[in-house]
């Protein structure tokens, strides 16, 4: 009876073309790395959650044969929204559970409950968000607005239940390892207002001696990079160590915080990991676990 996860399965067997990415290195026929894996980890009687990015289905002839692979694999089976996964409109979340009842459970604005030996603890969760530079800070935040509501959705309908134990999951990391060079920050810094005025042109010469990247549309700083004393500064005007989602783990409690979406070695550091102000944070990216479900616990 143990509790798994495992994120960004990306699977595609509908697809009129495979996306490019998944052609090559880890990606290359990974699809049988999860059968494999799966298989020789995750009993019947496990349950196992999926953070996100199953299927790249849009339609439902190319979302069936993903569903049908997932569906021949072992285990009670618990689904979490992914950014790739357009199949799901997240409104039309009752009537997912209503087409897959007893062999799905779609996991939004509600909460699913595992029993381990000693406890039972709801399992809640959404989507979320973080800062990638792929938008504006604006429109980041926004988006963080409604994913940490329907976290508290899925939080309050789990202590409406009379559920106090949670094991909360996610899509996205809980934090943000990159924020753009906004004047609090750098304040933070200690840069001059004359720096300031010269980033606000964007001078990614300058900018590149503080730790900057141009990483897509935004000028941007790695807070990855920065030395431990300016990145403690920095925590205080980003996200590099909290956020609405971290905060809303503390405020209910939760036991751990379970994550994926970072791909890649120079993105598995992304967000916190281990025991963070109580609570303990686990990434569980396919690839970073080489496609292997993680025990949660059992």
């Amino acid at each position: 009876m143990a509790l798994y996860a495992l994120g960004d399965l990306h699977l595609s067997f509908g697809c009129p073309e495979r996306p490019a990415n998944l052609k090559k290195g880890v990606w290359r026929d990974h699809e049988e790395r999860i059968r494999n894996n799966w298989i020789s980890t995750v009993s019947e009687d496990d349950t196992i959650v999926l953070t996100g990015d199953f299927s790249h289905g849009k339609t439902e002839e190319q979302l069936r044969p993903d569903i049908d692979f997932l569906l021949a694999l072992p285990g009670r089976k618990i689904m979490l929204r992914g950014n790739h996964d357009m199949f799901w409109d997240a409104k039309k979340t009752s009537k997912l559970n209503e087409k897959y009842t007893g062999s799905l459970f779609f996991l939004q604005d509600n909460h699913a409950v595992y029993e381990s030996k000693s406890k039972k603890y709801a399992l809640v969760g959404t989507k979320g968000y973080c800062f990638e530079n792929l938008d504006s800070l604006e429109h980041c935040m926004k988006l963080e607005e409604r994913e940490a509501a329907r976290l508290r959705r899925s939080f309050d309908s789990a202590v409406s239940a009379g559920l106090g134990n949670f094991i909360m999951f996610l899509h996205y990391p809980p934090t943000s390892p990159i924020w753009p060079p906004t004047p609090e920050l750098c304040r933070a810094l200690g840069m001059s207002r004359k720096e300031e005025a010269v980033i606000r042109r964007d001078e990614r010469a300058l900018l590149s001696k503080r730790n900057g990247d141009n990483n897509g549309h935004n000028l941007v700083i790695n807070l990855k990079k920065l030395p431990r004393e300016l990145k403690n500064r920095a925590s205080c005007v980003t996200q590099i160590d909290s956020s609405p989602f971290t905060e809303i783990a503390e405020e209910y409690g939760a036991e751990t915080v379970i994550y994926s979406h970072a791909h890649g070695k120079e993105r598995f550091g992304d967000s916190l990991s281990g025991n963070v102000r109580g609570v303990r944070y686990q990434l569980v990216s396919g690839d970073y676990l080489d496609f292997r479900p993680y025990k949660i616990m059992e």
